[in-house]
Parts: C-alpha cells; sequence; structure tokens
C-alpha cells in the first residue's frame, strides 16, 4: 500500500503544494500543464532540462517566449520557479556575456508567466571534479553568482540545487561547501537552496539533518521518493520520510511552497496522472497536520 492510500482524505490539495511539468514530462506542455490542472494543482515548476524534460527549450528561442507564455497563461496554472539548465556551472570558460545570452530568453519567459524565480544546478552531470573538488566548488560558486547577479538586475531571484547526487555537489558535504563558497563570493547577489530530498537519501543522507544543516537557505522544496543510488521512485516505495522531513520544515519555520517533481521510471506513463493524484493527496494531508 503507498502510504497516500492511507493519509486523511482532504478535499482539495494544499496551496502549498505544486506539481512540476517534469512529473508529465511525456506530455507536450499543455498536456501536462492540463493534467497538472485536473488533478488539483495550482501552481507548476516549469522543466527546461536538456535530455531530461523540455517543456521549455534550452536554449529558449526568442520566437517561443510569447507562445509559451500564451500557452501556460490559458492552463490557469501558475507558475512557481523556472527549473532550467543552462550550461555547466563548473566550466571555468563560462563568462558573463555566454551566461547573459543564455538566460535571456528565460528572464524574458519568467516576467511573461508572472514569476520572479530561476533554478539552476550545481554543476554538470557527474560527480568527479574536472580539476580538485574545492576548485570546482569554487567555479560553480562564482558561476552562480554571476548568474544570480543577471537575473537579479531583471528583478528576479536564483535558487540552486544543491545536493544533487548525480552532480558535482551531490551530499551535504559538498554542498555546505559551495553555500560557503558562496558566501565568500564579494559583492554577490544572495542565492537561495532548492532541497529535493530524493537526492539526500539517494547518497544516504538524513532528511531532518538537511534541513538542520541548510536551515534558512532552503526556499523551494522538491519531492521524489528514493532508494540508495536511485532517484526515479514514486513516493511511498523508496526510503523518504516525508512526515519526518515536513514537520522537520515546519519546525524550523519554513513557509515555502513544495512541487511533487515525479521523474519516475517505476511506473507506466498511463499511471502517471494517478499517482500524482495520490502524492498530492498525501503530501497535502502531511502539510495540513504539520
Amino acid at each position: 500500500m503507498h502510504p497516500q492510500d492511507a493519509a486523511v482524505p482532504v478535499r482539495s490539495i494544499d496551496g502549498r503544494l505544486g506539481c512540476s511539468t517534469i512529473s508529465f514530462r511525456a506530455w507536450d506542455l499543455p498536456g501536462a500543464l492540463a493534467e497538472i490542472s485536473a488533478l488539483g494543482f495550482g501552481e507548476t515548476d516549469l522543466g527546461s532540462l536538456p535530455g531530461t524534460c523540455q517543456h521549455v527549450p534550452t536554449p529558449l528561442p526568442p520566437e517561443l517566449v510569447d507562445v509559451l507564455a500564451g500557452q501556460i497563461r490559458d492552463s490557469g496554472v501558475a507558475v512557481r520557479l523556472i527549473n532550467a539548465d543552462v550550461a555547466d556551472m563548473d566550466d571555468p570558460e563560462l563568462d558573463e556575456p555566454e551566461l547573459r545570452r543564455r538566460l535571456g530568453t528565460l528572464v524574458e519567459l519568467a516576467h511573461a508567466v508572472g514569476t520572479s524565480t530561476i533554478m539552476l544546478p550545481s554543476g554538470r552531470k557527474g560527480t568527479t571534479p574536472r580539476t580538485e573538488l574545492r576548485q570546482d566548488i569554487a567555479t560553480v560558486a562564482r558561476t552562480v553568482s554571476t548568474a544570480a547577479g543577471i537575473v537579479g538586475e531583471a528583478g528576479l531571484s536564483l535558487l540552486v540545487e544543491a545536493p544533487y547526487s548525480n552532480r558535482l555537489c551531490r551530499d551535504l558535504d559538498r554542498a555546505e561547501m559551495l553555500y560557503e563558497a558562496l558566501d565568500r563570493v564579494a559583492g554577490a547577489a544572495p542565492v537561495g537552496a532548492v532541497l529535493d530530498l530524493s537526492h539526500v537519501v539517494a547518497v544516504g543522507d538524513d532528511e531532518v539533518d538537511a534541513v538542520r544543516r541548510l536551515g534558512d537557505r532552503i526556499r523551494h522544496v522538491h519531492l521524489r521518493d528514493a532508494l540508495p543510488g536511485q532517484i526515479n521512485i514514486s513516493i511511498g516505495r523508496g526510503k523518504v520520510d516525508f512526515p519526518a522531513a515536513v514537520d522537520a520544515l515546519t519546525a524550523a519555520g519554513y513557509t515555502g511552497h513544495y512541487s511533487l517533481e515525479l521523474e519516475t521510471r517505476d511506473i507506466d506513463d498511463a499511471d502517471r496522472p494517478a499517482e500524482a493524484g495520490r502524492a498530492g493527496r498525501y503530501i497535502t494531508a502531511l502539510l495540513q497536520a504539520a
């Protein structure tokens, strides 16, 4: 039995809980948004991730900004953030002009759909440093800070996802190194953290410890289940302790939003709406009880 099957019945999805379009990556964007809306979610994270989910193509051609914005507005689903992978943040050759070019149309889309937030990863795919770990993390910090300055000029905020189990900042130790390096960048714009519980558990770290160590850096939370070494698990089939994590976040004073990011590989696409609905009701019950 899934834990959400045993959850207290709820009348509607909690307003703090959204569903990422990544959960329906096999659908086109209007179809994904229609599923999200039909399930009762009021908001979404837009996937702009090459090789994973390109509801927002990367790079985003200028002529598609108004097209995508129109599809999103027509859906009635609000956008919490744009989850984008525009470049390898640990690439020492990535300079400010190139970052501006890659972020420019995403900033335009953010304004067009009314979101204030763009999210980036903490390095390229793969956990082995290019050179030396601290040096590579310092490179990520400089690049992320540059990106934060660029989006900040447009009145937007930047979040970074760390820990991220299959990237440079894979675990809590490396994530803390990154956030400490970000604090050392002179004149840097503030950068918040996205906490994805599946990445925490996949590397053997603890959800409650993650909340304690990341503290008030946490600006958004992604929800998916995990097993050791595996993040693509439906909620209820892995080892993530969602009640403990929600309780810890609530006790820490977290008042931000959550998003189901159900990039799962243990169900058929035909089952995704039902799985997202069950997960939404389960997490809603936890939020309402916290």
